[in-house]
């Protein structure tokens, strides 16, 4: 339980008498929560009361619990509109492990400093491994002409697929987010066959590629999201920060005052206290959504081969599950010389619990696509194992107009709540926090952090 009170020894301030008018308020960010706490005084008694009185001396009328990208967008948002935040836990959520960030997302483009971050660009396109050593590239024409000249002769599909291809660009690009999102929708394989794909684009191209977005092997992932993400590829780049993804949330976290924040909640759930009753109790417990599983994500370091190619590696034999991708775009994710090289495995593949003979198995089956001598060389670094990796967003879904308010004060926002993606996680917390203001400040007459 988080208590606020006045500061001690003093009389309650007209900002104190006008935050007890307003109640309590309750922000979820998926496994993060933002409360408005107005009323009770700390208990002397509960080794689990936590006081926060800022500099200021204003009581934080707002505690977002959980520091991900869904809880840092709302946290901002609260605080530019002058509304006073505490933030619990560490930053990042799952932004601190790796994940590939595309520049096109609308949401990221209006809150984040993409020339801060020193966005580094990863190759339009990808190497298909099809088997005996052999790779075929599969490259964005409109980036790389010759290299998209090139890729309508491969064997990853016919030429009249890749033709198809650059029709749904044009087609998704042409649409509206919005549109998108609220589109009559099936399953994404449904979308592909009715599309006029063939099975030999839709096994070795969309399944290793779109599953690998999406964690989701048989391509059940509603066709919105896939119309959207298509689009966002199709009008911007994949990128990494060069300090780390890490400096995404890191980024937003800085917009707030240090103060707000508490680094002792490592995680909510250890040591959850009662938070009386009612549906503000039940919102801070909801059940878990339905999610996909990326058991594994698997990093190595290899030395770094002259002329090596900067696309990323799919496997496209139809039953592979492996995803390699190596950072060479990247100097300061590896030392002088080296390049890091991340690995990720979905389904069956990463089902090995021994994290030693799963290193044993990828280096095996790597050693087939670069050539043993090669990956030989290469030193595992770390193996992380993330059982919750995303919602289930197969058909039906609502990605557009989920209400946050859960009843009894409590606001609910993440990744679960719109589209899995950090699109969707900022949209979420923006419009959680929105909400919130609009609920508990009609008049907008809020009080200025000081």
């Amino acid at each position: 339980m988080i208590s606020l009170s006045p500061p001690p020894n003093a009389a309650p301030s007209e900002a104190w008498r006008r935050l007890h008018r307003h109640g309590r308020s309750v922000l979820r960010c998926r496994s993060a929560v933002v409360r408005t706490f107005a009323t009770s005084s700390p208990s002397s008694s509960s080794p689990s009361a936590v006081t926060f009185p800022p500099p200021s001396g204003d009581p934080p009328r707002a505690v977002v619990i959980g520091a991900g990208l869904a809880g840092l967008a709302a946290a901002t948002r609260l605080h530019a509109a002058g509304v006073p935040v505490v933030v619990l836990e560490w930053v990042g959520g799952r932004v601190r492990t790796d994940a590939i960030f595309i520049t096109a997302y609308p949401e990221a483009r209006k809150v984040l400093d993409y020339a801060a971050l020193d966005l580094q660009k990863f190759y339009s396109g990808a190497l298909v491994y099809a088997g005996g050593g052999r790779f075929h590239r599969v490259a964005d024409p409109l980036r790389h002409p010759l290299d998209g000249v090139g890729s309508l002769l491969n064997p990853v599909g016919t030429v009249p697929d890749k033709l198809l291809v650059g029709l749904a660009r044009f087609l998704a690009a042409a649409r509206d987010d919005e549109e998108i999102l609220a589109a009559e929708e099936v399953a994404i394989i449904d979308r592909l066959r009715a599309f006029g794909f063939t099975d030999s684009i839709v096994d070795r191209f969309f399944r290793p590629f779109f599953g690998g977005v999406f964690f989701d092997r048989e391509l059940e992932t509603t066709s919105r999201l896939f119309d959207f993400v298509f689009k966002c590829l199709a009008l911007g780049d994949n990128t990494l920060p060069s300090g780390g993804i890490g400096d995404i949330a890191e980024q937003l976290a800085s917009r707030l005052p240090r103060g707000p924040f508490d680094w002792r909640r490592r995680s909510l759930a250890r040591r959850a206290p009662p938070v009386g009753g009612g549906a503000a109790e039940e919102a801070l417990r909801p059940a878990a959504p339905p999610e996909h599983h990326l058991p594994v994500l698997h990093g190595g370091a290899g030395a770094a081969g002259e002329g090596a190619d900067p696309a990323p590696e799919r496997d496209g034999e139809g039953a592979g599950e492996q995803h390699v991708l190596r950072h060479q775009c990247l100097a300061s994710y590896a030392p002088p010389g080296k390049t890091l090289v991340s690995v990720s495995l979905i389904g069956t593949a990463a089902e090995e619990e021994d994290d030693g003979r799963l290193a044993a198995e990828v280096a095996a089956e790597l050693g087939g696509w670069f050539g043993a001598a090669e990956v030989a060389g290469w030193r595992h670094l770390r193996t992380y194992r993330i059982p919750f990796a995303q919602p289930d967003q197969s058909p039906q879904t609502e990605l557009t107009a989920v209400d946050p308010r859960a009843g009894g004060g409590v606001y609910l926002c993440g990744d679960h709540m719109r589209s899995a993606t950090f699109d969707g996680a900022l949209v979420s917390g923006r419009v959680a926090a929105e909400a919130l203001i609009g609920d508990r400040f009609p008049s907008g007459k809020l009080l200025p952090l000081v």
